[in-house]
């Protein structure tokens, strides 16, 4: 049988935590900063966390 391949996606996007969790970056922040607040601009930089919903495609898409 073949090696499981990563997905290439997945694998620039999302970073395991230490307790396992995976992080990510808020989108939304590349372009069109005009319009947005300054303090919305800030917390979009802000990392956050994969919801729960999402966790076992995504660890799917990395091989975990």
């Amino acid at each position: 049988m073949p090696k499981m391949k990563t997905g290439s996606s997945a694998k620039k996007r999302f970073r395991l935590t230490g307790s396992g969790k995976i992080k990510r970056k808020h989108a939304f922040k590349s372009h069109i900063l005009t319009k947005k607040s300054t303090k919305r601009k800030r917390n979009l930089t802000k990392s956050g966390l994969v919801a729960k919903v999402d966790v076992k495609s995504i660890k799917l898409q990395l091989g975990i």
